[in-house]
C-alpha cells in the first residue's frame, strides 16, 4: 500500500501508531544535486572512492533510504502511520554515516563536512514536503561556527523540518566547549525562541578513537551508551533547562532503563548541595538549581525509547508516558519491522488502550507537532487494533532480529 488517501471519519478501534525513530538518506546521486555547485568536482572525486561498509545501505535494502512508494508501504505494513526522521545514508565527504561518525579532523574537513550536511538537510526538506502530515525530518548541524550552526536552525526552522535539529556528541579531544559551557546559551536561546526541537541520537560523533585493536568493535559498542547519555546530565547540570525553561530536548534510541536511578542520584547529589558539600568536595551554594534535576527532566526533556522490550516499558511507565514516544528505527537491523505488530504484543499485550495511544502517538504530536486529525484516518485503515495488541506473544517471528524479541 503507498500513500493512504485521509478519509473523513476515523475509527476508534485501532492505535495511530508514529514511529519517533526511523531513519533516512538521500543517495550520493541524490545528494549530488543538493551541493553547492563549487562542491560538486571535489565529491566527485571523493564518491569515485567510497565504499560502503552498511548492509541497509547496500543491494537492495538501499532505496528504503529514499524509495517513497517502497517506504511508506513498509510502514504501513508494519502498521506505522508517521515517522520522526533521523539520518541514516552517508552523506558527502563522511567516513561513514553521520550518526556514529567522530567529528571533522580539521578545519577543511568541517568546511567539506559542513557542505554534505547542508546537502542532505536540503534533500530532506524536500523529501518531507512530499508527505509533510508523516514525516517529521530532523536536520543537522556542526558546533565549530556556533554562528553558522545557528543559521542553518533558522532555515531548518523556515523549511518545515518540525523534527528540529540534532546536536553531536563532542569528544573529549575535540576543539570545542563541552555541552556545560555557557558557549552554547546563543544556540539553545534561538532553538527555543524558534521553537526548534534539540535531538540528540545514539551513536559515536561524541567517543574517542579506539583504534585498530582486536576489541575495538565490542569497546566501542560497550561504552556507546554512556557517551550518549552523557549530554543529558552536561546539560541538566550545568543549568541549561534552567536558563531555557521551554527548550524541548529529546533522547532517541538511547533505552530509558537508565534514567530513572540516575535521576535518583542526580536528585541525591542536588539534595546534599544545600549543605554545600558533598563528601569531601566543596561547593558554593551558587552551584545548586532551584529545581531538582527531576523536575527538569518534567520540565525540557522526552525519552525516544526504540523497540523496547517488556523490563524496558515498565521504565517507560516510571518516567511518565506523556515523557516517552515508541519507535520501530526502520530501516535498520536492530528495529523491529517488518515485525511491529508482534513486538508490540510481547511488550505491551497487558497495558491499557489509552496508555498506549499516548505512548503511539499523544506524545509524539506534543512534542513534533503531527497533526492527529489527519493521521487517525491513516491509523484506522493500518494500524493494529486493539484487540490485536492484546494477545501476548507465544513464538518470534522467523527472521526477527530485533532486541525487543530476546531482551526481557
Amino acid at each position: 500500500m503507498t500513500a493512504t488517501e485521509i478519509k473523513p471519519e476515523a475509527k476508534t478501534d485501532r492505535y495511530t501508531i508514529i514511529s519517533a525513530d526511523c531513519h533516512a538518506g538521500g543517495s550520493h546521486e541524490q545528494y549530488r544535486e543538493y551541493l553547492e555547485a563549487e562542491w560538486v568536482p571535489e565529491f566527485d572525486a571523493w564518491r569515485g572512492e567510497y565504499s560502503n561498509p552498511f548492509r541497509d545501505l547496500q543491494d537492495d535494502g538501499r532505496s528504503r533510504n529514499w524509495d517513497d512508494e517502497r517506504r511508506v508501504g513498509d510502514l504501513e505494513k508494519d502498521g506505522i502511520v508517521a515517522e520522526v526522521t533521523f539520518p541514516n545514508t552517508v552523506p558527502p565527504f563522511f567516513p561513514t554515516g553521520v550518526v556514529i561518525a567522530r567529528a571533522p579532523e580539521d578545519a577543511a574537513d568541517y568546511r567539506r563536512r559542513w557542505a554534505g550536511l547542508r546537502a542532505h538537510n536540503r534533500w530532506l526538506a524536500d523529501f518531507c514536503s512530499r508527505f509533510p502530515a508523516r514525516r517529521a525530518g530532523i536536520g543537522q548541524i556542526f558546533l565549530d561556527d556556533l554562528d553558522v550552526a545557528m543559521d542553518e536552525v533558522r532555515w531548518i526552522a523556515d523549511h518545515g523540518l518540525r523534527g528540529g535539529v540534532l546536536i553531536p556528541g563532542i569528544p573529549d579531544d575535540a576543539d570545542l566547549p563541552p555541552y556545560y559551557s555557557d558557549a552554547y546559551d546563543p544556540l539553545w536561546a534561538l532553538c527555543q525562541d524558534l521553537g526548534v526541537v534539540v535531538n540528540h541520537h545514539t551513536g559515536g560523533s561524541g567517543m574517542p578513537d579506539y583504534g585498530k585493536n582486536p576489541s575495538s568493535t565490542i569497546q566501542w559498542m560497550i561504552e556507546t551508551p554512556w557517551f550518549a547519555h552523557r549530554p543529558f546530565w552536561q546539560l541538566v547540570m550545568s543549568g541549561v533547562f534552567d536558563r531555557f525553561p521551554t527548550l524541548k530536548f529529546v533522547l532517541t534510541e538511547q533505552g530509558c532503563d537508565w534514567l530513572p536511578p540516575l535521576l535518583r542520584q542526580l536528585d541525591g547529589m542536588h539534595m546534599m548541595m544545600a549543605s554545600g558539600r558533598i563528601g569531601e568536595m566543596n561547593l558554593k551554594n551558587d552551584h545548586r538549581l532551584p529545581l531538582t534535576p527531576t523536575e527538569y527532566f518534567q520540565q525540557n526533556v522526552w525519552v525516544g525509547v526504540s523497540f523496547p522490550a517488556p523490563r524496558e516499558a515498565q521504565s517507560m511507565q516510571k518516567l511518565g508516558l506523556n515523557k516517552v514516544m515508541w519507535g520501530a528505527d526502520y530501516p535498520h537491523n536492530e528495529g523491529t519491522s517488518p515485525h511491529s505488530r508482534e513486538s508490540l504484543r510481547r511488550t505491551f499485550h497487558d497495558w491499557s488502550p489509552e496508555d498506549l495511544r499516548q505512548i503511539f502517538s499523544g506524545t509524539a504530536a506534543d512534542v513534533y507537532g503531527f497533526d492527529l486529525a489527519a493521521l487517525d484516518p491513516i491509523g484506522a485503515d493500518v494500524g493494529p487494533s486493539v484487540e490485536e495488541l492484546t494477545v501476548p506473544l507465544d513464538k518470534i517471528p522467523e527472521g526477527a532480529s530485533s532486541p525487543a524479541f530476546w531482551r526481557p
